[in-house]
């Protein structure tokens, strides 16, 4: 346990370091550099077994890196996220529960934590404000990446790793999976009044991953600097129920659409987006966006990229290929080869080689 505890603070405060060295640094990796050094602390209290009052210095920690995910989470995906004062609302709920152990000095570890005396309230509470922070943070979390990863599809027709945020989809649900093994892991102890060491040994070592993935991805992760429109529900964007668009209106952008698409090959812009698709035929974004959702049945991303692959298609077949195959998803308006062939197999079951030489030997 102490081995775990020491290399979580050292790789911690290296990672948080590296953070402030950062070139061009960004509010979302001022946030990230904030949450490695309170993990840091929480590690290296835990390897030394610091104590105020006989009392861990984050004795309530859960419920201050729940939301720091969210607000972390939420700092990237939003246009000019800003760190104003009331961001410290969300971090009442652990100040005031720090307070508390402190000042009451009321036991909050497992040991006889259902014991009952005159505090066992104040460790319910405590207990009950614990399961609520994870479940309202990791939801709220959970949901603002869903949204935004809709919408993006939306507004681009190339997305790259960054901007995808995959990675922090997948911390999210990992974190999910964490918390509820922690929840059943706590009950199960607090109820038996054992095995406090392997639910110690248990956070301690899921905290020393996550500080290993936000080490990895989190210096990697750039500013997002797309403009998207605000992000709507993901039920809105599919029923448009209170649609104002008339048919004769749908039409004429479906017709201006596909003649855009198919006159000027628009698609073989690789910064082809939304906002260039609304200049060209004069319309607002969120009712390009309907009709391709109702009308034509796919998002903006899926609508470019259908027409990318039926000219790589085209490009593959030729007997003689004047280019290479990553050469020719460039050509075709893929920016990088990870998405050409990303794209390229989830709309044909194949990779860009294994579909030129299934059809030639055909």
């Amino acid at each position: 346990m102490e081995i775990i505890a020491w290399i979580g603070f050292a790789q911690s405060l290296f990672a948080a370091l590296l953070m402030l060295a950062k070139q061009d640094k960004n509010i979302s990796d001022r946030v990230l550099t904030g949450w490695l050094v309170l993990l840091a602390i929480e590690f290296f209290t835990c390897a030394i077994d610091f104590r105020i009052l006989g009392y861990s210095l984050l004795s309530s920690s859960p419920l201050l890196f729940n939301p720091a995910l969210y607000i972390y989470i939420r700092s990237l995906v939003r246009k000019n996220f800003k760190l104003k004062w009331t961001i410290t609302l969300h971090l009442l709920p652990y100040i005031i529960s720090e307070i508390a152990a402190y000042v009451t000095r009321i036991p909050l570890a497992f040991e006889n934590f259902f014991e009952n005396d005159t505090t066992l309230h104040i460790r319910l509470i405590f207990a009950i404000a614990t399961i609520i922070s994870w479940m309202v943070y990791l939801s709220l979390s959970i949901i603002i990446l869903h949204k935004y990863r809709i919408n993006l599809r939306n507004e681009q027709s190339n997305i790259d790793f960054e901007q995808n945020l995959s990675w922090l989809m997948f911390v999210s649900v990992f974190y999910v999976v964490y918390c509820l093994i922690a929840n059943i892991l706590g009950f199960t102890f607090a109820f038996s009044g054992v095995g406090t060491e392997a639910i110690s040994f248990y956070n301690y070592s899921t905290l020393l991953a996550l500080v290993y993935i936000f080490s990895f991805y989190g210096l990697r992760q750039k500013q997002i600097e797309i403009q998207t429109e605000e992000i709507k529900e993901p039920k809105e964007i599919i029923s448009y129920k209170n649609s104002i668009l008339t048919k004769e209106i749908r039409e004429d952008i479906k017709m201006k659409i596909f003649a855009y698409f198919e006159n000027e090959k628009a698609y073989l812009n690789s910064g082809l987006n939304m906002d260039l698709l609304s200049s060209a035929i004069d319309y607002p974004k969120y009712q390009i966006t309907e009709v391709l959702n109702v009308d034509i049945g796919k998002n903006f991303f899926q609508f470019v990229n259908s027409y990318r692959i039926e000219a790589v298609k085209k490009m593959l077949l030729e007997p003689k290929l004047k280019y290479s195959i990553e050469a020719v998803g460039y050509e075709c308006g893929f920016n990088s080869k990870s998405s050409f062939y990303t794209v390229f197999k989830a709309n044909t079951g194949m990779t860009p080689i294994a579909f030129r030489n299934y059809h030639l030997k055909a």
